[in-house]
């Protein structure tokens, strides 16, 4: 079965509304708790967090454990990629954010038609073969959203490859957009190992419909709703690791019961997960699993993640269009941030688009919240 992996690309934050400040001492405890209870593997990246998330991971693992005590994968940063100059010193940059003279795994970061610049300008594979050569990666591989089609040809041009990061999930599993069997099969007949991210997508798998979560919880009352999408994805053939974020302790301690105490899916519960995805697909408005690369890229500062999640819980909890709910409240406060951007605010510049790894179509999502929320009922004047 798959490793557990501690994925840190969605940490406890002090401010919601910054995610750049993170609750360091949360973090810490929850790194504790993880190497105590026998998982050492950390993933982060150079855009998580926006920015600090290497150096986050520095300051609560490679401050206070030695070097043989865990491993860590990051990845380049191709979204910041045009020319070759650029290579040795974000590479560098990143081993001084993370504190270490090596990488145990080196990904490509989200190979797919959103980065082609940086791979089809720059020889991205040989430098980081030249690295592995010289002792700064153990192992190399990438991350990727495309399709099967585009993940084939990549393997077949880069045999040196020892990995790839795929989305997995069961929801994913069949969808003709994301192929996650499809890529996962891609990747067994080049012989490569899969790691595994998204793997309760973005939250949609940890927070399912009323309905969907009854299904499970009459077919298995102490079994909590993650631990199936656990089960999922741990016991596919050649995933070597499953990278899970979480936002605190008690949900990193829930992701690991379901590791240790793993039993594979049977054909029953095969079934229901069919029935809970079914469920779920009919209730999910907007495929966003807040990986945040629009965000970064918006020249409007609007939070789209942080917006799609509360349009998402509004068409899932309003079934009758009542004028007042919690979200569009949350909304409401959102708006009055300062130095933010709200759905109305949107250029239709379509930066995101280019960013999303989910392929949402965002400027126009972004005017139905606006139609949704942005009311005299809520205090927003026309």
């Amino acid at each position: 079965m798959s490793d557990l992996g501690f994925g840190m690309m969605r940490l406890p934050l002090l401010d919601e509304n910054d995610v750049t400040n993170i609750d360091v001492e949360q973090v810490k405890k929850m790194v504790d708790v993880f190497m105590e209870n026998g998982f050492n593997h950390f993933d982060t990246a150079f855009v998580y967090h926006e920015g600090v998330g290497e150096k986050t991971f520095r300051e609560c693992v490679v401050d206070r454990y030695p070097r043989d005590s865990f491993k860590i994968s990051t990845k380049l940063p191709l979204f910041v990629i045009t020319e070759e100059s650029q290579l040795e010193p974000i590479f560098a940059q990143q081993l001084e954010n993370c504190g270490v003279d090596y990488f145990d795994y080196y990904m490509l970061h989200n190979v797919s038609g959103f980065t082609e610049n940086a791979w089809k300008n720059v020889d991205l594979y040989s430098f980081i073969e030249k690295k592995k050569q010289e002792g700064f990666i153990k192992h190399i591989g990438i991350s990727t959203h495309g399709n099967a089609e585009f993940l084939e040809e990549i393997l077949f041009e880069h045999p040196e490859l020892e990995f790839v990061l795929l989305q997995i999930n069961y929801l994913d599993w069949e969808d003709e957009g994301i192929e996650s069997k499809k890529c996962w099969e891609v990747a067994r007949k080049y012989g490569k190992k899969v790691k595994v991210m998204e793997p309760f997508k973005g939250g949609f798998l940890a927070d399912v419909p009323e309905e969907a979560e009854k299904l499970m919880k009459d077919y298995n009352p102490d079994a909590p709703v993650t631990s199936w999408a656990m089960r999922f994805v741990a016991g596919l053939d050649d995933v070597c690791i499953t990278y899970s974020g979480a936002s605190n302790l008690d949900q990193l301690k829930e992701n690991m019961e379901s590791f240790k105490n793993y039993t594979p899916l049977n054909d029953e519960e095969l079934e229901i997960i069919k029935e809970v995805s079914e469920i779920i697909n009919s209730n999910i408005t907007v495929d966003c699993t807040k990986c945040r690369y629009c965000v970064d890229s918006c020249p409007e500062e609007i939070n789209i993640a942080k917006i799609f999640d509360l349009y998402n819980k509004e068409k899932i909890v309003n079934k009758k269009d009542e004028p007042w709910t919690q979200f569009g409240n949350a909304y409401l406060n959102y708006s009055k941030l300062p130095d933010v951007g709200i759905a109305s605010d949107c250029s239709e510049c379509e930066s995101c688009i280019e960013e999303c790894p989910q392929q949402i179509n965002i400027p126009e999502v972004l005017k139905d919240v606006a139609k949704t929320f942005e009311t005299e009922g809520y205090g927003f004047t026309q």
